[in-house]
């Protein structure tokens, strides 16, 4: 195993359980005391978790890792979730993400929808089969150099946890475009108040998304659903479709059904 991926699997168990002990690390990762003693200093160093005698501890109830290390957290869920949604979408669709592994994912699966490889310099592309608006450096950095997406992005300050672009500057933007679908990641779903994300400034973007758009799609693996965060998007009338993975509660999955909410389950 390298180090990304002890790193991406000590976050993990540190995002559910809240603590690490070095032994019992040791014996999840299959590696030394020694080796994992030196991944908590060096994600310490990063400002990942905060080292204690004996192992790790997380920030605080509000922390939140930085994308890169939570891309690999229920990866294959994710992905399903991400081709279940591109069958929703239409060639000519204007399409808006917001920032997120799983609408990270969606942007992928439109890629292979879409077929083709990256644009060559120089080359002249025969026109966009999606347009696609979205915050999200990161999204908007993998499908720029393909020539069957036109891509437009906000302005906005940049977080570094998210790659997600927010504030005044993106709200210009996004108050000028008309969507045919958004794309919602979030943090929470919760049947009495609605969607929820951990950032005040992300979630104001993300309501905007669902402003402008005539067909709002939750993306968010079954983990999610029932929980709460701290800042709300919206509330559940104002979605129309929700992709989970087939961890959904049933009671949960009858109460969106219940409240109008299309459930597909990937």
């Amino acid at each position: 195993m390298s180090k990304q991926e002890r790193w991406s699997r000590l976050l993990e168990l540190l995002a559910v359980e809240g603590k690490l002990d070095v032994e019992e690390a040791a014996t999840a990762v299959r590696v030394s005391p020694a080796t994992i003693r030196r991944d908590l200093d060096e994600l310490a160093e990063q400002r990942l978790l905060v080292r204690t005698r004996g192992g790790a501890i997380a920030h605080g109830v509000s922390y939140e890792l930085p994308l890169r290390y939570k891309s690999s957290r229920r990866a294959s869920e994710k992905q399903r979730i991400a081709g279940a949604v591109a069958d929703l979408l239409a060639v000519g669709d204007v399409i808006g993400l917001n920032g997120g592994t799983t609408t990270t994912e969606v942007a992928r699966a439109l890629t292979l929808r879409a077929g083709g490889p990256a644009a060559e310099p120089g080359e002249s592309p025969s026109g966009p089969m999606y347009t696609v608006v979205t915050n999200a450096l990161n999204i908007a950095c993998e499908l720029a150099v393909r020539p069957q997406f036109k891509i437009v992005t906000t302005g906005g300050v940049a977080r570094p946890q998210t790659y997600e672009l927010v504030g005044p500057l993106a709200v210009g933007v996004l108050n000028e475009v008309v969507l045919d679908v958004a794309v919602l990641g979030v943090d929470g779903v919760d049947p009495e108040l609605g969607v929820m994300t951990h950032h005040e400034d992300e979630a104001g973007i993300s309501r905007l998304f669902a402003e402008r758009a005539r067909k709002v799609i939750l993306v968010t693996d079954s983990s999610k659903m029932g929980k709460r965060a701290f800042a709300r998007i919206c509330g559940l009338d104002r979605i129309d479709v929700v992709v989970t993975d087939s961890g959904i509660s049933p009671d949960l999955a009858a109460r969106l059904t219940e409240a109008g909410i299309e459930v597909v389950t990937a």
